[in-house]
């Protein structure tokens, strides 16, 4: 106990050292991350996971009491950011808004969102509705910051009020910069997705998983954010804990595909299995067809890749430079039709996203179209082509 006004003020009623408060910030921010990530972001916005009713309330409480969020705000900016990605309608997309924006002022995007109570309404539906929402965590959100930060003072002083200080800081730092910036501009991609997400980390263990972005937007719906053999999701060993003592049921996870040898023509097994991992087929493209054909036209000129293609611009034909600049994309361009062998596979690449992406279509027209796609492609004589198209026929989900 403190011996004097001074102590008090220094340090609290529990005169900690600096060592014990280091330790509660790190506790306090962690739980606050897996409130995020584990709750609103996965169970809320995704369904991928069901908590214990008390396990979820508790997530609610500690979001109210750290954050001041609202869950079905949050929630709708989220599937809002997935619904219109990288366009002049996403929340927070650096390729539209610069990274400057998005890293700095990603609380200033978060709020103008909040402000948009049609989409607030649109893309915020089936969150909690109970009475304590009602009263309590929506109405009164900034008071669990202001009730955070008297008992902070009152436990350990001044010093605790420079631990909350970064408490009110870390997700809008963390999430809302981090995550929602450098995750669309920086890092690596296992899939080839519609969008500029990437993984900024293999272990995603400071910000609960989340580090994990790329893998998030190829498959949103699933628990589980690590999707190769090297990567770590902190957030989802934390469910899977839960599971364990019956505080969580995961109700999806990315689908495994399992290759089927010697299938000739593309069946019902496959178009299933291609609607539901179509990312995972244009991955394996650019990873089978087009960069072979690169390090072939490569070796052929005697030259080193970087010289022939700049890594900008050999990253650009996985989407047809979607993402490029107007001129870079042009370049790119140029050097396709410069090269007919390229031009070939770039042109093939396109025209089984578009199979892929006809959702509008019935089952039978699309498997007929990817049936069509894969006579014609083994039909080119290109051998890369043709044992891509022998692969893709075979493909099917994996029993879990």
């Amino acid at each position: 106990m403190p011996a004097s006004i001074h102590d008090f003020l220094a340090h609290g009623l529990l005169q900690a050292g600096w060592g014990a408060l280091a330790l509660y910030l790190l506790i306090a921010t962690q739980l606050t991350i897996f409130t995020v990530t584990l709750y609103l972001h996965r169970s809320q916005a995704h369904r991928g996971v069901d908590f214990h009713p008390v396990i979820a309330h508790f997530f609610r409480f500690w979001g109210w009491l750290t954050t001041s969020m609202i869950t079905r705000e949050w929630v709708a900016i989220h599937r809002k950011h997935h619904a219109k990605c990288e366009t002049d309608e996403d929340p927070h997309s650096p390729m539209k808004k610069g990274i400057g924006t998005v890293f700095w002022r990603g609380v200033e995007l978060y709020r103008e969102a909040r402000a948009d109570r049609a989409s607030i309404e649109k893309y915020g539906k089936g969150c909690p509705d109970d009475w304590i929402e009602r009263h309590l965590y929506t109405p009164h959100a900034t008071m669990g910051p202001t009730l955070l930060l008297f008992t902070s003072f009152a436990l350990f002083g001044f010093a605790g009020v420079a631990v909350w200080a970064i408490q009110m800081l870390w997700i809008p730092f963390w999430a809302a910069g981090v995550v929602n910036g450098l995750g669309h501009w920086w890092g690596y991609r296992n899939f080839v997705t519609d969008d500029t997400a990437t993984n900024l980390s293999p272990w995603g263990v400071w910000i609960g998983g989340e580090e994990l972005h790329n893998n998030h937007h190829a498959f949103p719906s699933s628990a589980k954010f690590a999707l190769r053999r090297f990567e770590v999701d902190i957030g989802w060993l934390a469910i899977r804990g839960l599971r364990r003592l019956g505080l969580a049921k995961v109700l999806r996870v990315a689908p495994t595909l399992n290759v089927r040898p010697n299938i000739n023509v593309p069946d019902g097994d496959t178009l299933k299995a291609l609607l539901a991992i179509r990312f995972q087929a244009m991955t394996d493209y650019q990873r089978k067809v087009l960069m072979p054909a690169l390090r072939e036209e490569a070796a052929a000129a005697g030259a080193k890749l970087r010289a022939l293609l700049p890594r900008k611009l050999r990253r650009g034909l996985a989407d047809d430079g979607r993402w490029l600049k107007p001129d870079a994309r042009r370049q790119l361009q140029d050097w396709v039709q410069q090269r007919p062998r390229m031009a070939t596979l770039v042109e093939y690449r396109r025209r089984l996203a578009a199979v892929l992406e006809a959702r509008s279509q019935n089952a039978s027209d699309t498997l007929h179209a990817l049936q069509a796609w894969c006579h014609e492609a083994e039909a080119t004589g290109i051998r890369a082509l043709q044992e891509y198209s022998a692969r893709l026929k075979g493909y099917s989900l994996q029993a879990a």
